[in-house]
């Protein structure tokens, strides 16, 4: 065996949130053929399996049994392609400082996603989105294994059945397929997208794709916790999707409450907005919190476990729930 398994693993800083973890065995693969000999060890010897990105959507119970494996595929190339190019970039790779690196190129389309935590091989599966961009709108494919058998597949961005922070990886293809790789679809030709907030204000009249990636950045530190400095797994409930019934309910309740009309007449609300309105912005409980300044972000003080972090999650939840009759839906993974 060519692959190093290690015993007893410390992840407590392998995971944004800062929650305390061992994996019973680690194994971080530098290579396809590495990945597959894990993905083959854990089903020969009959170890359940966790599959671990950059650990910035996800809560860690104390320990993880088995064989956790964290990709360390880590080369990115870029491949012309007509007028645009073709962006190759492996599942470890880190997806903030990609994003920076073909800013600085002068490549439009992923400038928006910047300092969006995580490695790329976890981007698909959720369909990853901020200030008006998602990956879906760049990606034109998705490389991958099987996990029964190490078979190498090929999605294309249709395949991959992308929506509000979704995707097939996470239905049809849950826990049966690693990502191994991205294919994105970028341009030297300006396509700023600005509508959103101030962006537009901060950037001029001729940005440059670097230009909008540090506003981005910008932005996200004025608003968001930096989990180096306090714990948490960014979003933590999804934006929920009502009916326009409910809506015109809550509108006629509200009406300055924000509200995004989709395409099937249903309604998106901001998740965040309704936590603040229940006066939760700042509360604290034990080891968690939601964040003084975006109420849409959990954060953990330390020593809390996942256990604790999810039974004051549900607690917020059953504020909202009792306060507008809206449920929301936890959005970081449970591992295990």
């Amino acid at each position: 065996m060519s692959i190093a398994v290690h015993a007893e693993h410390d992840l407590g800083g392998a995971n944004t949130l800062g929650l305390p973890c061992v994996a019973e065995r680690f194994a971080a693969p530098r290579h396809v053929g590495e990945l597959r000999e894990a993905l083959a060890l854990a089903g020969d010897r009959g170890w359940p399996l966790t599959l671990l990105g950059g650990g910035s959507n996800l809560i860690l119970p104390a320990r993880l049994p088995g064989l956790v494996v964290q990709p360390a595929l880590e080369r990115w190339w870029l491949e012309p392609m007509g007028e645009g190019v073709r962006v190759h970039a492996e599942a470890g790779v880190d997806w903030h400082r990609l994003v920076m690196a073909l800013a600085e190129r002068g490549l439009w389309g992923t400038e928006n996603l910047a300092l969006i935590p995580g490695h790329c091989g976890a981007a698909p599966i959720q369909n990853i989105g901020a200030y008006g961009v998602e990956l879906g709108d760049v990606l034109e494919a998705v490389h991958l294994l099987h996990r029964d058998d190490g078979r190498e597949a090929v999605l294309g961005a249709a395949e991959c059945a992308f929506g509000y922070r979704d995707s097939v990886f996470k239905r049809a293809l849950a826990d049966r397929v690693v990502i191994t790789r991205l294919v994105l679809r970028l341009s030297p030709t300006p396509r700023p997208r600005l509508a959103y907030g101030d962006l537009a204000g901060r950037v001029g009249e001729a940005p440059t794709p670097l230009a909008v990636a540090e506003a981005v950045c910008a932005v996200r530190r004025e608003k968001l916790p930096d989990p180096a400095e306090l714990g948490n797994a960014g979003s933590f409930f999804h934006n929920p999707v009502v009916t326009a019934d409910t809506a015109a309910r809550l509108l006629h309740e509200a009406p300055t409450m924000p509200h995004f009309p989709q395409p099937d007449g249903r309604v998106k609300l901001a998740a965040g907005w309704l936590i603040d309105q229940c006066g939760l912005k700042g509360w604290r409980e034990g080891h968690f919190g939601v964040h003084d300044r975006q109420a849409l972000v959990l954060v953990h003080f330390g020593g809390g476990s996942a256990e604790e972090l999810l039974a004051f999650a549900d607690r917020v939840a059953e504020q909202v729930s009792s306060r507008f009759g809206v449920m929301l839906q936890r959005e970081p993974r449970l591992a295990g």
